[in-house]
């Protein structure tokens, strides 16, 4: 984490008044959260509509924070502790990591996409690791506080860094790749998500390029190649980066052909450059694709393909998506970190493929920021659920019920159920869960689905007495 006095910290966050005294204090980290502050960070206060963290400076003190950036405008507490004004605490938070970025020699690597960017952070994090000291994004760390804090998070002797950047409208990756200055830059692919702001695939595609903002001159430039609009917008513009593509067309610098996809994994090679054969512990085809871009990167800092394997075998990957929840009668895939079109029909290939199980049941909630189209693309979902594969639906959500209206056409009235709260799904659920099922749970953020993931384990002991023959 970030080191230095704070003589050192006023200077790169563009902060003033700092008494001479307490210039050569040294700050150990940075935190924006009076709750978890450790002893020896610096306390950055942010204000939003509903909050305003300068109120929690004592707090903050107390837990050992040992300075503070400080809003000008805000009054300044009346106690002897070294208080750094700024005219704005996030610009500034976002100054320091800026300035500290440009202080360290790590090679940065900015992940982007409407789906799997998580995915492949985790995966491209844990084939580094195999020969550099690595730093990756914590959890959903990807936005404008988050990025910031993951880059003064790192150490200064880290060799690598992934950091994830997400984004809901124009403008904001450009923001986060110019503060990360990233030495290869990745978007895994295009989707449906932010339709809602950003109205069109072609300003998701714009939104996405931003991470060409701060990209070194000479560093990489990875993108998905099997989207056609997404290749032929990367043709129009000049470039002067070494340009790669990722995909399952022949046309891609790396080409995958898939092997096996079960429960356990999945496996896969290299078409282009020829590889051995790969096994990713990972659920669903989908993986495959995040794994081929973490290839083309780890090659491209030099790993080896042994070493790619070992990497596979350890990924620690972040909660809430495709995470496999085991439980004494059933097991969920619990997918209930955030939904779209894509997502979603990747999660229905992964529940699909898997077997041995007596009873599949599908949950989905409302994939919201769809815009104008959400209703016909929720449609859409119910009419290709296949519903051989699957034994009953159930949706949850105003916008989720056309799922199971369109559904029923192939499923039957009897194998789709439409709720308004969670209390009535589990009530439902209950009805039919057969032991040795597997149920697939997925919605927006905004649903937080996890909590039906943690009431239906707490509900196994009335399996038994509810369950269908």
């Amino acid at each position: 984490m970030i080191r230095r006095n704070l003589r050192e910290i006023q200077e790169m966050s563009s902060g003033f008044s700092l008494k001479k005294e307490h210039e050569k204090i040294t700050i150990n980290g940075v935190s924006t959260d009076s709750r978890n502050i450790n002893i020896g960070q610096l306390f950055v206060p942010l204000t939003g509509e509903n909050f305003n963290g300068h109120n929690f400076i004592y707090d903050a003190i107390k837990k050992g924070a040992v300075a503070a950036l400080w809003n000008q405008e805000e009054p300044i507490p009346n106690i002897d502790f070294p208080f750094i004004l700024v005219d704005d605490t996030l610009v500034a938070l976002q100054k320091l990591a800026k300035a500290y970025r440009s202080q360290l020699s790590t090679k940065v690597i900015g992940i982007t996409g409407s789906n799997g960017k998580t995915s492949t952070k985790d995966i491209l994090a844990s084939l580094l690791k195999t020969q550099y000291k690595t730093h990756k994004t914590f959890g959903n760390f990807n936005n404008h506080i988050g990025v910031p804090l993951t880059i003064l998070d790192m150490d200064e002797d880290t060799e690598m860094a992934v950091i994830e950047m997400g984004m809901s409208n124009l403008g904001e990756i450009e923001l986060l790749s110019s503060i990360a200055a990233p030495d290869v830059g990745v978007i895994t692919n295009i989707g449906e998500a932010h339709l809602e702001d950003l109205k069109t695939k072609e300003n998701i595609i714009k939104a996405k390029l931003e991470i060409l903002k701060g990209l070194n001159p000479n560093g990489l430039f990875l993108y998905f190649g099997d989207d056609s609009m997404l290749k032929e917008k990367v043709k129009s513009i000049p470039m002067n980066y070494e340009v790669m593509t990722f995909g399952i067309k022949p046309s891609n610098t790396y080409q995958f052909q898939v092997g096996f996809v079960n429960e356990k994994g999945v496996s896969f090679f290299l078409k282009n450059p020829i590889s051995p054969t790969f096994f990713l512990p990972m659920l669903g085809k989908h993986q495959i694709y995040n794994a081929t871009a973490a290839i083309a990167i780890a090659r491209y800092f030099n790993i080896s393909f042994e070493n790619i394997q070992k990497g596979f075998l350890k990924v620690e990957k972040t909660g809430m998506r495709n995470e496999l929840v085991h439980g004494k009668e059933f097991t969920i895939l619990n997918d209930s970190y955030k939904s779209n079109p894509t997502s979603v029909l990747a999660a229905l290939e992964t529940v699909y493929s898997m077997e041995g199980y007596n009873q599949k049941i599908i949950v989905l909630g409302d994939m919201q920021g769809l815009g104008k189209y959400e209703i016909k693309m929720h449609e859409e979902i119910g009419q290709k659920i296949n519903s051989n594969k699957v034994d009953f639906l159930f949706t949850i959500g105003p916008i989720s019920r056309h799922i199971g209206k369109t559904a029923i056409m192939s499923f039957g009235k009897n194998r789709v159920t439409s709720c308004t709260d969670k209390s009535q799904l589990v009530a439902e659920l209950k009805k039919v869960i057969k032991p040795n099922a597997l149920i697939l749970v997925k919605a927006s953020r905004a649903l937080q689905l996890e909590e039906i993931v943690d009431k239906l384990k707490e509900e196994t002991f009335l399996l038994h007495e509810n369950m269908v023959i």
